[in-house]
């Protein structure tokens, strides 16, 4: 699943515009390359094209948000979506470092972006005499409070740049934590799954005055075969 794709459509939408936590960063030159990581087989660089892999290096190599920015970014992104067992939340999904990507890989993104995290400690400094990220939850709740929400008369990128802020955040959160393991195997989601087919039930059979040949079907729905690939012969008649 390509993360940075899932989002474009929530910021083309967007308009134009905790102490303690250990993040993982940027990589740096110290760190490997794409093309280690790819010989490792890093899954984050699997059915990359050549122009994708190059970009990615580059992005990595970057930083765009300091340290108390990034925490300030997790305590913000675990308020929005709580985390919950046993999968955990937004940290366990490295949604922090996400957003930093998106960020990077995203410029029109960053004013906002910035922005708004300045203006979250401002707020709770101004209220609470502490940086938004060591406020207590329910000063956190209350700030956020006054920009979760927004008229929805009126185009995003005429609100105010708090209320952007937080919509934007808020959609980078959700889309970070869903489109990773962690909030993958929270939704319980495991893709296409084979099942159990028993042939069109007897009664839709009856209404189209069809049954199936004893024969055909004791091959066809033999669960006990169902990892046998079929067969047939030159005249098309199914043999196993």
């Amino acid at each position: 699943m390509d993360r940075r794709k899932s989002i474009q459509a929530m910021i083309l939408g967007a308009g134009a515009g905790a102490t303690g936590l250990i993040f993982k960063g940027c990589k740096t030159d110290e760190g490997p390359t794409v093309e280690e990581n790819i010989a490792t087989g890093a899954e984050e660089f699997f059915g990359r094209t050549p122009e994708e892999l190059k970009l990615i290096e580059k992005l990595n190599a970057e930083q765009l948000f300091n340290t108390h920015e990034m925490e300030t970014i997790a305590v913000l992104s675990t308020v929005i979506l709580p985390p919950k067992e046993p999968h955990g939340g937004p940290i366990e999904a490295e949604v922090p470092d996400f957003i930093e990507f998106i960020a990077k890989d995203y410029p029109e993104m960053q004013d906002t972006l910035l922005g708004g995290l300045m203006w979250l400690d401002h707020t709770s400094n101004t209220t609470f005499g502490v940086e938004f990220k060591t406020a207590t939850l329910e000063q956190q709740k209350q700030i956020l409070d006054t920009i979760a929400f927004h008229d929805v008369e009126v185009p995003l990128e005429e609100q105010p740049m708090e209320i952007q802020f937080f919509h934007m955040m808020r959609g980078l959160t959700v889309t970070g934590y869903y489109t990773s393991k962690v909030g993958i195997a929270d939704l319980g989601y495991k893709g296409n799954m084979p099942n159990v087919w028993d042939g069109v039930p007897e009664d839709v059979l009856e209404q189209h005055g069809v049954s199936y040949d004893p024969e055909w079907i004791a091959k066809c729905v033999d669960q006990s075969k169902r990892g046998i690939i079929a067969e047939w012969d030159e005249e098309g008649n199914l043999l196993t």
